[in-house]
């Protein structure tokens, strides 16, 4: 976090925008968007997140951080499901201010839409950066998901998060990091930082052997697993539908599918 600071200070007065991610999809690393935000203002600079694995998944306050744009897909935490509508912000500061952008009818003021005028009533914000109509399909996976979340709070999902991230990392510090007294026991390094301030549900693991041969594995047990290049894997532990006996049977499946793997 202090590098990306620290090369704002050093080169924000040559950066027009800065657009960085809310977590990062390999690490799962959570920056400090507002002190990014600070930082980039003071050199001048606009300053927009990538919030495809943050939103649903940790607090998020972007006007109160002076944010000035967002843009998330909302098939992850949110679970709308693949190919379901996105998401955008725009820093009501911004609100009237007409920069260049793609616009549609749907971008017109809903009042006046279909007047069918030769020139656009362009709606403020947000909105006037929409297109088309959103396709009905794509939309209630979505309301669904949102129902759900409107039962309990993003405040409430983040408590239990830390704790059911907390408990996955204590169980596979337990069982599977290296270790002194079995060398030659296969083994994980934990990417992801271990602050629960620096990150959200997921944790990314490094494995000492193949990790597309554990991904085998854990499949022939049941367990759908993420892997990216070279060798890691994701995981991430959702609140509003994961239990802790859930995150403990994982655990037991990943050391099982290590040990079958170093069978193989």
């Amino acid at each position: 976090m202090e590098d990306i600071l620290v090369l704002i200070e050093k080169h924000g007065s040559e950066i027009a925008t800065i657009m960085f991610c809310g977590i990062h999809y390999y690490t799962g690393q959570l920056f400090d968007m507002q002190a990014i935000t600070k930082a980039g203002h003071s050199k001048g600079c606009f300053v927009g997140f990538d919030l495809a694995h943050a939103v649903g998944n940790v607090e998020l306050c972007l006007h109160d951080w002076d944010v000035d744009f967002a843009a998330w897909c909302n098939y992850k935490y949110m679970n709308g499901g693949a190919g379901c509508a996105g998401g955008a912000f725009i820093h009501e500061k911004h609100s009237e201010t007409d920069k260049p952008k793609l616009s549609g009818w749907w971008s017109n003021r809903e009042e006046t839409r279909f007047e069918m005028s030769k020139n656009i009533d362009l709606s403020p914000g947000i909105e006037g950066y929409r297109i088309s109509t959103p396709s009905i399909m794509a939309i209630i996976p979505l309301k669904a998901s949102l129902e759900v979340f409107n039962k309990t709070s993003m405040s409430d999902c983040v408590s239990k998060q830390v704790l059911l991230t907390g408990y996955f990392e204590y169980l596979l510090n337990k069982t599977l990091v290296k270790s002194v007294v079995e060398p030659g026991k296969p083994y994980i390094n934990i990417l992801t930082p271990s602050d629960p301030k620096q990150r959200g549900c997921q944790l990314s693991l490094v494995f000492s052997i193949p990790a597309n041969q554990v991904q085998v594995e854990l499949n022939k047990r049941g367990v759908t697993s993420d892997k990216r290049e070279p060798d890691v894997l994701r995981f991430a532990p959702f609140p509003l539908y994961t239990r802790y006996n859930d995150v403990y049977r994982l655990v037991y499946a990943i050391q099982d599918a290590m040990n079958a793997t170093k069978l193989n």
